[in-house]
């Protein structure tokens, strides 16, 4: 088992090129992928195998993809305010399966927290109302791309108030208590399941890519009644491996670990199982 997970962020509009796009990245990495002759396969279906809840060889070959935050970039088709039009990630998922066939599918760790979102709608973005969860119910009926958990906050540093109990933000490496962890991750869970039911939110992505011992070490593996998650995603640049700790499960990110087309395929042909 060695499955490359790819994150997006579809925020990430800078300009109209691959290196500036995370929108133009994404369509045409889907391209590279095919040509590879990869298949692409879910978080979850990662962490069955994982798991042992799944043959090894149903990921063989493959590549999973994932996005975060959770805003309407993922999902509509957008008209930036500087960049112009945007295929959403969900129209870039489509497209490619029209056109090749081939099965797409995307995991989107959301923000939970309507109130936070709203401001991070303005602080974050331009301020039009484009992070509300007006489109996680279809989007996980549809399937293309799954909904789940990145926090109820983010513990991110723009918001007047956290559920840090002490408020120190901007991190995820102080939420290091039972009550912190509590407030930002079961009650993210909680709040998916109640809303996107029958979906359950089963996995999670350390906003920052940052995680610390205790979540690792106790509040994930020793509080799974509570937090009821099988699995968390950091940011640390490797393939999901068989002896991989699965509350430390790594993603590359765009931008960060793959900046070229040629830099994603050498990464694809040293990281996938054949």
């Amino acid at each position: 088992m060695k499955v490359p997970i790819l994150t997006y962020h579809a925020t990430n509009i800078f300009g109209r090129d691959y290196a500036s796009n995370n929108h133009v990245a994404l369509a045409d990495d889907l391209r590279t992928i095919a040509r590879l002759g990869l298949r692409i396969v879910s978080a979850a279906q990662v962490v069955d195998v994982l798991l042992g809840e799944a043959a090894p060889s149903s990921v063989e070959c493959a590549v999973a993809l994932t996005c975060d935050d959770g805003s309407y970039f993922d999902w509509h088709d957008m008209e930036h305010p500087h960049f112009g039009p945007q295929r959403g990630f969900a129209g870039i998922l489509r497209d490619f399966s029209g056109a090749t066939g081939r099965c797409a599918h995307m995991t989107s760790f959301v923000i939970v927290s309507p109130a936070a979102r709203a401001v991070l709608d303005v602080t974050c973005m331009a301020g039009r109302g484009w992070w509300r969860d007006d489109w996680w119910r279809e989007a996980a009926r549809e399937g293309v791309i799954a909904i789940e958990n990145h926090s109820w906050d983010h513990n991110h540093a723009t918001l007047p108030h956290t559920v840090q109990h002490e408020q120190r933000k901007g991190t995820f490496s102080t939420i290091a208590s039972h009550v912190d962890a509590d407030a930002e991750i079961r009650a993210a869970a909680d709040w998916l399941d109640a809303h996107l039911a029958p979906c359950r939110s089963t996995l999670f992505a350390y906003p920052y890519g940052e995680w610390n011992d205790y979540l690792v070490r106790e509040y994930f593996p020793h509080h799974g009644h509570e937090h009821r998650l099988r699995a968390a995603f950091t940011g640390e640049p490797h393939p999901v491996e068989a002896d991989a700790d699965r509350w430390l499960l790594p993603r590359y990110v765009c931008g960060h670990h793959w900046k070229t087309p040629a830099e994603l395929e050498r990464l694809l042909r040293d990281t996938t199982t054949r």
